[in-house]
């Protein structure tokens, strides 16, 4: 096989990227086509908690696999969440293959309460950073991240990390198949 074919659960360039980079760095050796395909969610436009917010990218990942043929299924799910310590947002990661399904979670950013607060109220992320940093559709861009980081970090770096973490399982599958 010389082509892997791969569905993101998003119209998203910046997870479709993600996605690409990600597979491409595991199998430089085969041309990888990543394709983003509408996959629902059936969780809130702003998922709130990390169960919300992993059942989000799992939902994806599942339709995505119950209607198209692929190699690989990934979906990334961005979500926030009142912690002990402060408020974050984050994003849950899952991949899918025929024989296994790997689920990772990002590092957290921490965000101002002002913003988390806005979330409680109903709003999503990426317009309530639009509106306090005055940008235009910054969750197509660096993301919250970015804005909060100087873009140090990114929307984008952030999946890919978290993608490259969840890849473990279907690079040793001999290690994980023992479980």
């Amino acid at each position: 096989m010389t082509q892997l074919s791969i569905l993101v659960g998003s119209q998203n360039p910046i997870k479709i990227n993600a996605a690409k980079q990600v597979f491409s760095n595991y199998f430089p050796g085969k041309t990888i086509h990543c394709e983003g395909l509408h996959a629902p969610s059936l969780v809130p436009e702003q998922p709130l908690g990390e169960e919300q917010t992993r059942l989000g990218a799992q939902n994806r990942v599942e339709y995505l696999m119950q209607h198209h043929n692929a190699d690989y299924y990934c979906a990334m799910e961005g979500g926030a969440h009142q912690f002990s310590y402060g408020p974050a947002t984050f994003a849950y990661v899952v991949i899918a293959n025929s024989q296994h399904t790997s689920v990772n979670r990002s590092s957290n950013l921490p965000l101002p309460q002002v913003i988390f607060d806005a979330l409680i109220a109903g709003e999503e992320l990426g317009p309530v950073m639009d509106k306090t940093f005055n940008t235009t559709n910054i969750k197509q861009k660096g993301g919250a991240i970015g804005l909060l980081t100087n873009n140090l970090a990114t929307r984008e770096s952030t999946y890919t990390q978290a993608l490259t973490l969840a890849m473990a399982p279907f690079i040793h599958t001999e290690l994980f198949n023992n479980q």
